[in-house]
């Protein structure tokens, strides 16, 4: 990787101190989402510690100057334990080191980034963070699912579907969470997505609500199902993680907001929903 082309005008780089760590926010794959912060603390790095779910195209931005330290957690292989992580980073900033610690998404969303930047503080090490495009906003408008929409939802409900023990978070209340939202948008489901399914439709939600399992977020690997709440297990068999599922109305928007699609030829529809008077929808696409 080159150093950052110099910056736009109105954009003034902070500098990454030694004995710093900066959380920065990798997206949700496509180098291309990555913020102007994270790009220049990238080139500033000594050490970069990963996880993984940071795309390959992300980590080629890491310049060959700096020391990788893999740092990933997938469900049922063996992965870094958060202590460790933890422990890592305070050990290499108390050295002097420049450290990134470089996380998919958003640090702060189900990213665990409040548990290291208070190691942080517990050890005086100075930290900053760096937002990143989180895949339930990146990934949805890649896919042609808006998060909200003026004619079917005024609130959306982000739920992680991946507890710390591997189980279904035993704190969220499903029953609200469907009552609560229009749009819910779950975080790595894919095990227990039969059960989160179950749990929803108990708390008065459709089985034939619109649901969107999508896969690799904004990478060449994306891949969208599109299906209802009711047989959304049965057809997430064979997506592969990551993954976040999205359930509600919104995904219906996809038929005339799948943008990507387009480009490789499919025809929008300009009323997805389905709201203009008979022959009004004008000319498709």
């Amino acid at each position: 990787m080159s150093r950052p082309d110099p910056a736009p005008p109105g954009f003034a780089p902070a500098a990454l101190l030694p004995g710093e760590v900066w959380l920065v926010g990798a997206g949700p794959g496509d180098p291309g989402l990555l913020t102007l912060h994270a790009w220049h603390a990238l080139a500033q790095a000594d050490d970069v510690v990963y996880d993984a779910l940071v795309g390959d195209r992300v980590l080629d931005l890491i310049p060959e100057t700096a020391r990788r330290h893999y740092a990933g957690k997938r469900g049922g292989r063996p992965s870094a334990r958060q202590p460790d992580i933890s422990r890592c980073l305070v050990a290499l900033a108390k050295r002097g080191r420049r450290v990134v610690r470089l996380k998919g998404g958003d640090p702060y969303i189900f990213g665990r980034g409040g548990e290291e930047a208070l190691a942080l503080v517990g050890a005086g090490v100075p930290f900053r963070v760096v937002p990143g495009i989180s895949a339930g906003l990146g990934g949805l408008a890649q896919a042609g699912i808006p998060l909200t929409h003026r004619e079917t939802n005024a609130s959306a409900t982000f739920v992680s579907g991946h507890g710390a023990g591997g189980e279904i978070p035993e704190t969220v209340d499903w029953t609200a969470v469907a009552r609560a939202s229009r749009t819910i948008v779950v975080y790595m489901p894919l095990r227990r997505l039969a059960r989160i399914s179950a749990l929803l439709r108990a708390g008065g939600r459709s089985a034939d609500e619109p649901v969107a399992i999508v896969s690799c977020a904004t990478t060449a690997d994306q891949k969208v199902v599109e299906t209802t709440l009711g047989a959304c297990a049965e057809a997430a068999a064979g997506v592969r993680p990551p993954a976040i599922v999205a359930v509600g109305e919104n995904v219906r928007l996809r038929a005339g907001l799948d943008w990507l699609g387009a480009l490789r030829g499919r025809a929008l529809d300009p009323d997805p929903l389905g709201h203009a008077p008979a022959g009004a929808a004008g000319n498709r696409q």
